[in-house]
């Protein structure tokens, strides 16, 4: 092979490198290509991991991502849905009151010595 195929297939190589990191850091890169208006019926709330995914640089739309503990089903909810938008605040609601508040520490004047 000449010289200057190696250097045009070089130059292509890069382009094709450069072209595909471009394409990953454009915002696209999300975990929900679909969205549901909605959890599906029937389904228990204990069975389900609900995580929320702000908009970053990689992604830039906000993403709800419902996973199924027992079957690993993962799916993705529409954030834009007053139906999802109440599920998830009674859901913030529901962790703010399960979390135990902390017990009250007296300081003493007294310090240890080691």
């Amino acid at each position: 092979m000449s010289g200057i195929m190696k250097v045009f297939l070089l130059l292509a190589v890069m382009f094709c490198i450069s072209e595909a990191q471009l394409d990953h850091t454009s915002g696209n890169q999300c975990w929900c290509t679909k969205v549901q208006k909605g959890i599906r019926s029937g389904t228990n709330m204990k069975d389900l991991d609900i995580k929320t995914y702000l908009p970053t640089a990689f992604c830039d739309k906000k993403e709800i991502v419902v996973t199924n503990i027992n079957n690993g089903h993962r799916y993705c909810l529409n954030p834009e849905v007053k139906a999802v938008q109440r599920l998830i605040a009674r859901m913030i609601k529901r962790a703010a009151s399960d979390t135990t508040r902390p017990t009250n520490i007296t300081s003493s004047s007294s310090t240890a010595h080691i």
